[in-house]
């Protein structure tokens, strides 16, 4: 692995980890705008608490070393979570500056799991 994919990775995984924290951290507070956006997107409040503890469970995941499975595992969590909040504010008519934070993440996530390094890669063996 080069030097710019590994400054890219870290950089990216740093900020993406960052982004997690803050968020699973508000979620997990139950903030009154937070609480207020997803009843207006039409989910319950209770998910507040769900989304918050796995974001913080992976970024654990993806930072500490080893586990690839469960790194693969966090990566598509985050995934499935910030395209489904990007997803659910379109449908809903919210605007460019309720789409952008969860659209960063998603960016973060995949370029992050694209410049992984090897010993941080799920790999097959062949048989």
């Amino acid at each position: 692995m080069s030097k710019t994919n590994k400054i890219i990775y870290w950089i990216a995984t740093l900020w993406l980890s960052l982004g997690m924290v803050s968020t699973g951290m508000v979620q997990l507070m139950h903030m009154p705008k937070d609480t207020e956006m997803l009843a207006a997107i039409g989910y319950p409040a209770y998910l507040l608490t769900l989304i918050g503890v796995w974001k913080i469970l992976g970024v654990i995941a993806i930072l500490v070393p080893g586990f690839a499975l469960v790194k693969e595992w966090a990566y598509a969590g985050f995934f499935f979570c910030m395209s489904g909040a990007v997803y659910s504010h379109i449908v809903s008519g919210q605007g460019f500056s309720d789409i952008w934070p969860p659209m960063l993440l998603l960016v973060l996530t995949v370029i992050s799991w694209y410049f992984r390094p090897a010993n941080r890669k799920l790999t097959t063996v062949n048989a």
